[in-house]
């Protein structure tokens, strides 16, 4: 009976603590995820995301503010264990190298942490949404990538990460506003 006790209090113990374990990523870099770097939060890093996050619970708005943060944090925890600072934007010819980030890997790496968010129930106000993508050589624009927010309106917000260095703040606008952007590399 005492074993039984026994087990069954370290399930619920684990059942209530997972959430206090490491929560890791596979970082893509070196443009198109040609590297997969293993980045790990810390417990201070989850308690520093959950507190930002925390303060987007008044509003939408408030919350996609505090989304804007919190990508800064986990892009800067990325860039301490790569150990390269992610120049902006891309340089074309500059593939393959570590640290480095296309739109392809800044995206994915964005989505991956927003279902983070989501998963651990950091998110009120939205739910994330497919990856979306503009600009297809024809119409004057590279191609161009971004991760997806949707509130509760049904309205989509831009999460990109890619025009500032690892742990600027990302754009976070009207997806349809940042589809009419991009010309010539510019925002």
């Amino acid at each position: 009976m005492r074993i039984m006790l026994r087990c069954l209090l370290l399930f619920l113990f684990a059942a209530l603590c997972g959430h206090a374990e490491a929560q890791s990523f596979r970082v893509c870099n070196g443009y198109g995820c040609t590297f997969q770097t293993p980045v790990t939060l810390t417990p201070a890093d989850r308690s520093r995301i959950a507190s930002i996050m925390a303060g987007g619970r008044v509003s939408p708005a408030a919350e996609r503010a505090a989304v804007r943060r919190a990508v800064q944090v986990f892009e800067q925890r990325s860039v301490a264990v790569i150990g390269a600072v992610d120049r902006p934007k891309m340089d074309f010819g500059k593939g393959r190298e570590r640290g480095q980030m296309d739109c392809v890997d800044e995206s994915t790496n964005t989505d991956h942490f927003l279902r983070y968010l989501q998963g651990a129930g950091l998110l009120h106000h939205h739910r994330v949404a497919r990856r979306d993508s503009r600009g297809s050589f024809v119409d004057g624009r590279y191609p161009h990538f971004t991760a997806v927010l949707k509130d509760g309106s049904g309205t989509s917000w831009a999460v990109d990460s890619w025009y500032e260095p690892g742990g600027g703040p990302p754009d976070v606008m009207l997806l349809s506003e940042w589809h009419r952007r991009g010309y010539g590399g510019v925002r």
